[in-house]
């Protein structure tokens, strides 16, 4: 059975639940004093390499917002789960101008490209600097970032991504209804799933279907390469067109796939070939 829940303050927490990456983000106030506090309102925005930028959000009464409206950089850090004790201490509310790093066992290094400082001990790290920053009516302040550097543990760079996930260990989390207790999980849970996709499979979803396909036909369709699904996808419907047929099924289309030499092998083969390449 399913129930509508009623929308209320903080439903996108109490109610609706949005884990996140844990940061902490590091920036400099107007009299160039360190702050630090932890985000995770982030997400990619042009994920492009001529521009790359993000989108971060924060409160507009909080010291970081305050900050970056008037310096423009910032630095979007992020701790492994060794050090969430450290992260959880530069969410206390400190007076401003408390430079909450020196309550933790976090290192300041510089930045290469802007002012405020990184943080030593996180693997992964973003530098930053505003491009746009939106106030929104309900106290929510959105900056538009461009990415100045990607900074990251040596040995991580040419890592593939599942040995670097690991690796780094990033948390993520939520805090309950009471913003005193926090929740985290890590990849000491992390389970492995499979797509069955080909690194180009999004171009499977420039394919139109314009006869009726039954789920066997469907599925043996998607075994076929994505750059050629399309054209097999136009031919099959034409060929049982010709047939007479108004329906592609799994016998039409694998007749046509024998009539056109497209054996399993074959298409085994070409699958092997672009998992290699």
């Amino acid at each position: 059975m399913k129930k509508e829940a009623k929308i209320r303050p903080f439903w996108y927490s109490d109610i609706w639940l949005f884990p996140k990456l844990i940061t902490v983000i590091t920036t400099l106030d107007s009299e160039g004093r360190v702050n630090a506090a932890p985000y995770s309102h982030i997400m990619q925005y042009d994920v492009m390499p001529k521009h790359p930028r993000m989108i971060v959000g924060f409160r507009q009464d909080s010291h970081t917002f305050q900050n970056i409206c008037a310096t423009k950089e910032f630095v979007v850090n992020c701790p492994s789960a060794d050090h969430l004790d450290d992260m959880m201490e530069t969410a206390r509310f400190y007076p401003a101008g408390v430079n909450e790093l020196e309550h933790t066992r976090f290192t300041m290094i510089p930045s290469l490209h802007v002012r405020p400082p990184s943080i030593q001990e996180c693997p992964q790290i973003a530098e930053c600097e505003a491009e746009e920053i939106i106030r929104l009516e309900k106290s929510s302040g959105i900056v538009i970032a461009r990415i100045k550097a990607l900074v990251f543990d040596e040995e991580l760079i040419e890592m593939g991504r599942e040995d670097r996930i690991r690796r780094m260990n990033l948390p993520i989390g939520l805090g309950d209804e009471d913003r005193m207790d926090y929740f985290h999980t890590t990849l000491g849970h992390m389970t492995k799933h499979q797509l069955g996709e080909t690194p180009d499979g999004f171009k499977g979803g420039e394919v139109q279907l314009h006869m009726t396909w039954d789920a066997d036909a469907l599925q043996s369709l998607m075994t076929i390469p994505p750059m050629v699904r399309k054209m097999v996808t136009d031919q099959t419907e034409a060929w049982c067109r010709d047939k007479g047929g108004d329906k592609v099924t799994l016998a039409h289309f694998n007749a046509f796939a024998e009539e056109q030499g497209m054996t399993p092998e074959l298409l085994d083969r070409f699958r092997k070939k672009k998992r290699t390449a």
